[in-house]
Order: C-alpha cells, then structure tokens, then sequence
C-alpha cells in the first residue's frame, strides 16, 4: 500500500531499513521498517497470552527502535530532526492483524480474541506517540481489513450455513470482530489527538476501501473470491500448500484477480484500494495528490 501513497506524492519507492545499500542511496525520501508477519505486541507478550509468532520477532516495539536508530545516524541533532521531520508523512501499520491471525489460528476463541483488542490498540497508540514525539506532524494509523473476507478465513471457516455470510459472501462474525477493532482504534485516535493537538493524526479506513475494491471488481467483473496463486478448493487455497511450495500454480491474468495468495491482495488490488484511501486520506493531512 505504502508504494502507491509514495507514487502519489511523487517521490521513490521506500527501501525497506535492512537493506543498508537502498537506505544509503534513497533513505532521504523515507524508509520502510515493516517486517512481514510482524505483531504490535511483543512476542514475549503474545507468548505469555499462549499465542505464539511463528514468523518474525520484530514486532512493533523493534521496528520503532530501528526508526530511532535511522535517526540517529541521518539527523546531525534534535533539532535537524525536527526539521526533516515536520514535513513528512508517518504510517504506523497497518499493523495489529497478525495478532489476531495467529490467534485465531492457534485456536483462540471469538471472546479471547476482543480480549486482546485494547493491549493491541494500546501498543500502536504508544507507537504513535513515539513518532510525535520524535517530531513527526502528519501520522496515519491505518484500522484492519474486513478478514471474513479474505480466502484464508473462507477456506478455514468455510460452511454450510448461509447465514454467516453476508451479501458480499464475507464471514460476519470475522468481519464484526475487524470493526471492533477499528472502532476501539478509532476511539483511541480521537483521544490521542486531543493528548497531540499540534500533530494531524488520520484513521486509515482499510475496512470500507476493501469493501470498494469487492463493488470495483465485481462491475469489472474480476475474480473476488479465490486466490490467483493457490491451489485447491472454493477458493484456491491451501493452507498446508500455499503460494511459493511446489507445483502451486499461479494465474494466467492476475490483474483481473483481487486476492493474490489468498492473505495478501494483488498489485491491481492494493492500486484500487490504495485510490480510495488517497482520495480519503490526503485532503485530512493537508497534502497535495500529485497523480
């Protein structure tokens, strides 16, 4: 999603941190810190909460220490960072939905999972407040996806009884639970902003520009249901055979797909949602749409 907001405001593509060469080279436009299957709360949390990480342990906590890190070694002192800082835009996650996979997958039930709602939420107020601290003046905190959507969910919670689904053919219990999510996020913005009068600070609604995405792609026509890259079932999607192992095919035309490996969404997919939440998001920050 963060390329499409780069493209729009003109600039280059963010070099991920741990690439030390890209960071060299064109980390003065902005670095990426994001670590895939990352978590807002520590692993050690999650552990003690019987919820286990099983595929990084750079959770939030370490991706703000390795931004602190990059400040230091980029601004000359506090106040240069000040300086670089007051002009650019921040995105503190999406993060937050991996919590919630892992334990959902690790067997947790629907009432243990809005029990960990307000530590995740807490963790990415706390990342905010971070960022404004170190000077940041433009801070988008984006909510969750409607997950009942998504075909990992569908295939694992797949069933017979038509009413769990709703009109999109998404799973309503999973979807209820994102919005409670989104809404305690929201919530804790709202407070967050009274706390930092001085810095802008901007919900990301992942949620209703998915849901435009599902209406985008059904008037085009585009496969909404299963993945490109998968193989098996209603949805082509195997847990134990996922995209990358062998002989798992991908489709001839993923553009005309929405989901590409039945978790994350294809580059067509990221561009539609990405356009929604520009339109969304921008006029709020007070900055320019340059494309």
């Amino acid at each position: 999603m963060i390329d499409y907001f780069a493209m729009a405001a003109g600039v280059p593509l963010l070099p991920p941190y741990k690439n030390l060469n890209a960071t060299r080279d064109f980390g003065h436009h902005g670095v990426n810190f994001a670590v895939a299957g990352s978590t807002a709360l520590p692993t050690e949390v999650l552990a003690s909460q019987h919820v286990f990480s099983p595929v990084t342990a750079s959770s939030l906590n370490v991706q703000l220490d390795w931004m602190f890190s990059h400040f230091n070694s980029t601004c000359l002192d506090d106040q240069d960072c000040v300086e670089k800082l007051r002009h650019a835009l921040f995105m503190v996650g999406e993060i937050g939905g991996n919590d919630y996979n892992y334990a959902i997958f690790q067997g947790k039930t629907m009432d243990e999972l809005r029990s960990m709602v307000p530590e995740v939420v807490d963790a990415v107020m706390n990342a905010t407040r971070r960022v404004i601290n170190s000077g940041a003046k433009r801070v988008v905190i984006p909510g969750n996806f409607p997950i009942g959507c998504l075909p990992i969910y569908k295939t694992a919670f797949q069933t017979n009884i038509s009413t769990a689904y709703d009109d999109s053919q998404c799973l309503k219990q999973l979807n209820e639970f994102a919005k409670y999510h989104n809404e305690q996020l929201q919530e804790a913005i709202e407070k967050l902003v009274q706390e930092k009068p001085n810095a802008i600070l901007v919900y990301g609604d992942y949620y209703n520009a998915y849901e435009f995405l599902l209406k985008v792609a059904r008037y085009h026509g585009f496969e909404t249901e299963k993945a490109c890259c998968g193989i098996g079932g209603k949805y082509n999607f195997n847990m134990t055979r996922m995209c990358g192992a062998h002989d798992v095919p991908v489709c001839e035309d993923p553009h005309r797909y929405m989901s590409w490996d039945g978790v994350h969404l294809t580059q067509k997919g990221y561009r539609i949602m990405a356009g929604w939440l520009l339109h969304n998001i921008f006029p709020k920050l007070q900055c320019r749409l340059f494309g």
